[in-house]
């Protein structure tokens, strides 16, 4: 209103956007038709094909994840979760890998959803900060992804 001052907008980033696009892409696939065993086949290579496409650090640690999760929780199904690796049970995402080149941090992600059984008193980690997939922190993940597909009480 004829004022001079410039004002920066705080929406989205370019990054967030392309997610959420990546994310639409992912939903009308969902949506075509074909076998569960044709989808989950389908959705397995674009998953590998996803990490491929990383950066070498983080295409390191996503394989290593990738290969972790399927050893350790067979009944996740590997999918790509708003353009990056998850891993889903009956179709809900219970654990993810974001890189840290895709949102430009300085460490990539292993997260867990509300459905992970990581329970652990009144308050858990969700999120953990990876720069390295080394043997013990390969063992400290098939711990975790065991734990969060475990059976309630468990």
């Amino acid at each position: 209103m004829g004022s001079s001052r410039s004002r920066t907008h705080e929406g989205f980033t370019a990054e967030e956007r392309a997610a959420m696009k990546d994310r639409a892409t992912e939903q009308k696939a969902a949506g075509r038709g074909g076998s569960r065993a044709d989808k989950a086949a389908q959705a397995e290579r674009e998953v590998v094909a996803k990490i491929a496409e990383m950066q070498q650090a983080d295409r390191i640690m996503a394989e290593r994840v990738h290969a972790v999760v399927k050893a350790n929780a067979p009944v996740l199904e590997p999918k790509l979760w708003y353009g990056m690796p998850a891993y889903a049970l009956n179709g809900k995402v219970v654990c993810f890998f974001q890189s840290a080149e895709k949102f430009k941090a300085r460490y990539a992600t292993l997260g867990f959803s509300d459905l992970a059984r990581l329970d652990d008193g009144p308050m858990w980690a969700a999120g953990f900060a990876l720069t390295d997939v080394t043997t013990d922190v390969e063992a400290r993940i098939g711990a975790l992804v065991e734990q969060a597909v475990a059976p309630a009480g468990n």
